[in-house]
């Protein structure tokens, strides 16, 4: 059977930052198994969308993720991201 995931890797990605506010792209790569390059696009993609905040300290990226923000769902219900990440997080985050 094909693994899948109910969760895009915008989604995982999302989880990895929420879940530590200082993860290098490096370990985002690695936990949602996919290139260095794929995560950088994937968070530069949920920064444009203005779901994450960068700030640069020192050497080192420190991310915020607005949880305030409506969460884009094709049913148009209005979720925000803070509700969505506190029931993920509980189950999601530790398996990632």
């Amino acid at each position: 059977m094909t693994p899948f995931s109910f969760l895009t890797n915008h989604g995982l990605v999302l989880l990895c930052i929420a879940e530590d506010p200082h993860i290098r792209l490096r370990d985002i790569a690695e936990k949602v198994e996919i290139t260095e390059r794929a995560a950088q696009r994937l968070v530069a993609d949920l920064t444009a969308a203005g779901y994450v905040e960068r700030a640069r300290q020192g050497r080192r990226n420190e991310y915020t993720v607005r949880t305030d923000l409506a969460v884009r769902l094709p049913n148009q219900r209005d979720v925000d991201i803070g509700s969505l990440l506190s029931v993920l997080m509980t189950r999601t985050a530790r398996a990632l």
